[in-house]
């Protein structure tokens, strides 16, 4: 494995990160806090406790994976769609680095970027509400196996699209749908049994529900499910990726 090639990609990702610091971490962390001013503050303080967790801590894990997908999926999309646009996918294509190497590289960063801004999110979180993390080892997991799992769905995103505007399509009218009807202001104990049982259709409910469950010990779901969903998923994004490698799906723009 050609570490070199790897370790400049990588450095390369990371250092677009902190020449748009506004757009990559400042601009997420600010829509964020706003959430906890409206939900938290506001809203948080004409709802009762959810099992025994003030509203505004119990959102925290939800707002935290609604930033963590977002993020994920955008970093990594626009990392392999913008040499594609540029025409600068030809000087990597004919480098001396396989496609396992680029992978790597991209969906390396891309994760490193989103765990770097859920852990400023989680900072700032304090700053607002009372927090604790019950079990921080399967916070840790959860936090980087979605983080991969889901900038690996960006980089076939990425790949897929063949313009900007498709870029946004899975993100807006997908994945954060799916978050906020995914559990991340409530409990799907909350609803009424038929819904309960059509939010569960829904994959981001593990994934929120396991992430809380790390920090307070409440779930939805049960834990080693929702770690089982999203190793699956992990594996769905992987499968992608061998297949276009394989064949050579729209590398070049």
């Amino acid at each position: 494995m050609n570490l070199h090639a790897i370790r400049a990609i990588y450095a390369f990702e990371m250092a677009r990160t902190w020449r748009t610091l506004m757009q990559s971490i400042i601009a997420p962390v600010i829509s964020t806090s706003l959430y906890f001013v409206v939900f938290g503050a506001a809203i948080g303080n004409r709802i009762t406790e959810i099992d025994g967790i003030s509203y505004g801590a119990f959102i925290v894990p939800g707002l935290v994976m609604l930033s963590l997908l977002t993020q994920s999926i955008s970093n990594a999309s626009f990392g392999i769609y913008f040499p594609k646009f540029t025409g600068t996918i030809y000087e990597l294509l004919s480098a001396p680095v396989s496609y396992l190497e680029i992978t790597f590289s991209y969906v390396g960063a891309a994760a490193t970027k989103s765990i770097i801004l859920a852990a400023i999110i989680l900072i700032t979180a304090r700053f607002f509400v009372p927090l604790r993390i019950d079990h921080p080892i399967w916070m840790l997991v959860f936090l980087v196996l979605t983080s991969v799992t889901f900038s690996l769905f960006g980089f076939i995103i990425g790949i897929w699209a063949d313009g900007f505007e498709k870029l946004q399509i899975v993100p807006l009218l997908i994945v954060t749908p799916l978050t906020f009807l995914g559990g991340s202001f409530y409990s799907i104990n909350m609803l009424p049994p038929f819904w309960q049982t059509v939010t569960l259709f829904n994959p981001v409910v593990y994934l929120v529900s396991g992430f809380r469950w790390s920090f307070y010990g409440i779930a939805d779901v049960n834990v080693y499910v929702s770690l089982g969903m999203t190793v699956l998923f992990l594996a769905l994004c992987l499968a992608v990726v061998w297949w276009i490698f394989r064949t050579g799906y729209r590398l070049r723009p």
